[in-house]
């Protein structure tokens, strides 16, 4: 039996968690406005917070799935406590928090298509704070890591020393019960060792590709991604864009006045890339380009290194390819484009496509950051709309 299992959460450490437990689930980010939903407890706000992320991304989906959506909420005195966001705010609620304990709820919300059912459980774990002084205080909060977790702390990252113990699951936590999961899951009629013989990598194969521009904003989100790459292109490139999909943005910028050639490893987006991009397409592993050195004036990456377990091959690549004084220009922040759109900042230690990572890398290989801008994603139910960034980095 094919198993569908999407995460509806941009949450990296949700993530992580599943992965380490042998899961590999899709990743769908619901665009639920999290700041104006009330409750009558943090116990319920957590779990009512989770059941709209699960609720919006299955009305969204056009085929059958189990989604898993979660949020994590706070409790101290009575009183909910999210993402700080802001650097004065973090610094108040450690101050509040240090040598004293607080509760830890986690919502969680399985919704399985196949079978119509929608299951909505808590997960609550006690956490005790060390008593921290003023400078550890500031110290942690410089580092921006309580600015977007829940309760302005982490016990998977930098704030695991400032957590002295907890009484209940420690992956909740983090973000999300596995044992709750696994109960949730087994209501549902599905087995935890049959995720793990299920899911694999996720695959762009017909299925995907039939609906991939519709799904993904279609020829106005392409258009913007263009304008915005073509922004930092050099006059009438010609360019090699890797993971080139369905062509629509490859399209859209040889509309522009560019010359593009487009690798990628899907053979059912290469079919549709070939009507948007005659014979200047091909079946190519972006980390082994059937490219001579020194050969490219431009590559492009959009949307493809936060896909990938280690971007540093595929850079180490582009680097090769390029010509000396050519551009890389690739989409970065990708998982955290809906906390842009709501002005949260980035994790910088995330994901493969992070700028910190990004340019460190390459940096490693003669490769420059000069030049940025961003393009407008779609509106999303909330009224808000994602915002992209892009950035460019120069051979030297």
């Amino acid at each position: 039996m094919s198993i569908r299992f999407v995460l509806a959460s941009a949450s990296p450490a949700r993530l992580k968690t599943l992965r380490s437990a042998g899961i590999e689930p899709e990743v769908i980010v619901s665009g639920v406005d999290e700041d104006h939903i009330t409750a009558e407890n943090p116990g319920e706000l957590a779990r009512l917070l989770a059941t709209l992320k699960a609720r919006a991304v299955v009305a969204g989906l056009t085929d059958h799935a189990t989604v898993l959506g979660c949020d994590s909420v706070l409790e101290f005195d009575g009183t909910p406590y999210g993402k700080p966001e802001t650097p004065e705010v973090a610094r108040e609620r450690w101050r509040m928090m240090r040598g004293r304990s607080g509760v830890l709820h986690t919502g969680h919300c399985l919704i399985d298509t196949t079978s119509k059912q929608e299951l909505r459980e808590l997960s609550s774990t006690t956490v005790r704070f060390a008593d921290l002084t003023d400078e550890e205080i500031d110290a942690y909060v410089a580092t921006g890591e309580p600015l977007v977790v829940a309760g302005a702390f982490t016990v998977d990252g930098l704030g695991g020393p400032f957590v002295t113990a907890i009484e209940g699951d420690y992956h909740n936590v983090v973000g999300l019960s596995l044992p709750l999961l696994r109960e949730l899951l087994i209501q549902v009629g599905i087995s935890w060792p049959a995720l793990w013989n299920a899911q694999q990598p996720y695959t762009y194969d017909e299925s995907v590709a039939s609906t991939y521009d519709e799904t993904r904003g279609g020829t106005t989100r392409a258009q913007a991604a263009a304008y915005a790459i073509d922004e930092l292109l050099p006059k009438g490139s010609r360019v090699l864009e890797l993971a080139v999909g369905t062509g629509i943005v490859g399209a859209e910028l040889v509309a522009l006045g560019n010359l593009v050639h487009g690798f990628d490893l899907s053979t059912a987006m290469l079919r549709r890339a070939n009507v948007r991009l005659p014979g200047h397409v091909a079946a190519a592993d972006a980390a082994r380009l059937p490219v001579a050195d020194r050969r490219c004036d431009a590559v492009v990456a959009v949307w493809l290194l936060h896909l990938l377990d280690d971007s540093e091959p595929v850079i180490a690549e582009v680097a090769r390819v390029l010509r000396t004084d050519g551009v890389f220009i690739t989409t970065t922040e990708k998982s955290d484009a809906s906390r842009y759109a709501d002005t949260r900042g980035p994790d910088g230690t995330r994901s493969q496509d992070s700028l910190a990572h990004l340019t460190a890398v390459a940096a490693r290989h003669g490769l420059v950051l000069d030049g940025a801008t961003a393009f407008p994603g779609p509106v999303r139910n909330t009224g808000n709309a994602p915002t992209y960034p892009v950035v460019r980095f120069r051979r030297r």
